[in-house]
């Protein structure tokens, strides 16, 4: 039994060669890059903030100057308003104690001549 063995051999001009490095692509901007951006970012937020402050207080500034410009207006509405229902609360008392002798419709019950507004009174 003489039996032909044909050897297994290589390929003419040899085998692939074996691929053992690994092959990973780049993982996006290096350091200093993204250090840079968030910089930029940031200063770019400190500038807006900076700016918006300005902004808040200039309305500040605008909304007390309104107010305090506001208040003899406020003042002067109020004291007509007071004076009007002072009218009308004598008129009112002069109608229930028309039948009392003696009796002067919207004079004052308190002893102190100086004038206190409605709001000093408690009434």
């Amino acid at each position: 039994m003489s039996a032909s063995y044909r050897q297994d051999l290589p390929p003419a001009g040899g085998f692939e060669a074996v691929k053992y490095k690994r092959n990973l692509p780049l993982r996006g901007p290096g350091a200093l890059v993204i250090l840079g951006g968030v910089t930029a970012f940031c200063s770019f937020g400190f500038y807006r903030i900076g700016l918006g402050n300005i902004e808040r207080r200039e309305l500040k500034r605008e909304k007390t100057w309104a107010r305090i410009h506001l208040v003899p207006v406020l003042m002067a509405e109020g004291d007509r308003a007071a004076y009007h229902a002072a009218q009308r609360n004598a008129a009112l008392e002069a109608d229930v104690m028309k039948d009392v002798r003696g009796w002067t419709a919207g004079a004052s019950v308190y002893n102190n001549p100086r004038y206190r507004t409605p709001d000093d009174r408690g009434l």
